[in-house]
């Protein structure tokens, strides 16, 4: 057996960044839940490590130019619990999340690897689903697995099945999407319902019972992007709010951009059973994951066209208008209450529903 190397311990008196991270030498769940545990982890330990230009866009997925075509190339990691749930599975989210990360770049899904995770003991019949349920996902979405890779973990070094997607897309000629191109007077615009997703695994992981099945929004949601496209090539910025919610989402984009976002309360589309879910639980729907939505920043020019090109397509026939980019507070999210106050919506430190994608 080879010696197990000696790693020189991090140098948290370098790092400049808030408590939870200098204060937690080891990894927590916090730092997977997409809030700011996890922006800490990737700016001041991977990014200096990677010492690379690109990642440092922290885009849905990078965009890169080949052979005189753009591409757009993602990759994703899915640990959810339970695999199977109302509305999806493991692998619907493998395939539904690496493609909407490309979409959101304008770019039109092509090709996905796919790399298994299994734990020892797990049913041959519970992988054989898992497997199924990414054939009928990648199929429904228009693309191909064309590459991918089994390992196996020892008993209790893991948790039945994970999966690891990456996909590369194609980005059309004139589309310019990134989280820093957002710019004051835009529309934020949402897909639909928010919050869905992150209730609906936990009524089945807690066995929660709210007078009505929750079921997931998974779903794949280029053709939705290419619908808004087809009004204008001229979408600022784009993103699927899955970790962290709709908040963490809109807060990325501000300080990327170094805009104002302010959110009238009452436009913002909260189904009536989320919203009594987290009133039980002391939840806020704005930091519940979604996993079949998007907001879009529009020029106010033809934002009006792209929400009714939305309405029109099936994973966008909820979608809202719900504010504005503002040039107050910049890199700042606000909302109007209906009370007529204003708060701040921040970043959460971690995930308020860890284990969710």
């Amino acid at each position: 057996m080879l010696p197990t190397p000696t790693l020189p311990a991090p140098d948290f008196e370098g790092w400049t960044c808030p408590v939870p991270l200098r204060d937690s030498p080891q990894i927590v769940m916090g730092h997977g839940g997409g809030g700011a545990m996890t922006a800490e982890l990737i700016e001041h330990l991977f990014l200096p490590a990677l010492a690379n230009e690109r990642p440092d866009r922290l885009g849905d997925s990078a965009v890169l130019d080949l052979g005189g075509a753009r591409i757009a190339f993602s990759t994703d990691s899915f640990v959810v619990r339970p695999l199977f749930f109302p509305g999806g599975s493991i692998g619907d989210l493998a395939v539904n999340g690496t493609v909407n990360d490309l979409a959101m770049s304008g770019a039109q899904p092509a090709y996905l690897s796919a790399a298994f995770i299994l734990e020892e003991g797990t049913d041959v019949a519970v992988v054989a689903a898992v497997a199924d349920r990414v054939g009928a996902a990648a199929r429904e979405a228009g693309v191909e697995v064309v590459t991918g890779d089994t390992k196996v973990v020892d008993a209790g070094h893991g948790d039945g099945v994970f999966v690891n997607t990456a996909g590369i897309g194609l980005v059309p000629a004139g589309v310019h999407i990134g989280p820093n191109r957002a710019e004051v007077g835009d529309v934020v615009i949402v897909s639909g319902d928010i919050g869905v997703h992150g209730v609906a695994i936990m009524s089945v992981r807690e066995g929660l019972e709210f007078g009505t099945e929750i079921r997931s929004d998974c779903a794949p949601l280029a053709g939705l992007v290419a619908a808004m496209l087809a009004v204008t090539r001229d979408l600022h910025a784009l993103r699927d709010p899955t970790r962290g919610g709709l908040g963490t989402a809109l807060n990325e984009i501000a300080s990327a951009s170094g805009v104002g976002v302010e959110l009238d309360e009452g436009r913002i589309p909260v189904p009536e059973m989320v919203q009594n879910a987290c009133s039980l639980l002391g939840l806020d729907p704005l930091y519940v994951a979604n996993e079949g939505k998007l907001v879009a920043f529009v020029p106010p020019d033809h934002a009006d066209a792209v929400l009714a090109a939305m309405r029109a397509h099936p994973y966008g026939a909820d979608a809202a208008a719900i504010g504005s980019c503002v040039p107050e507070h910049p890199g700042m999210v606000v909302a109007r209450t209906g009370f007529g106050a204003t708060r701040v919506v921040d970043v959460p430190i971690g995930e308020q529903l860890p284990r969710i994608c």
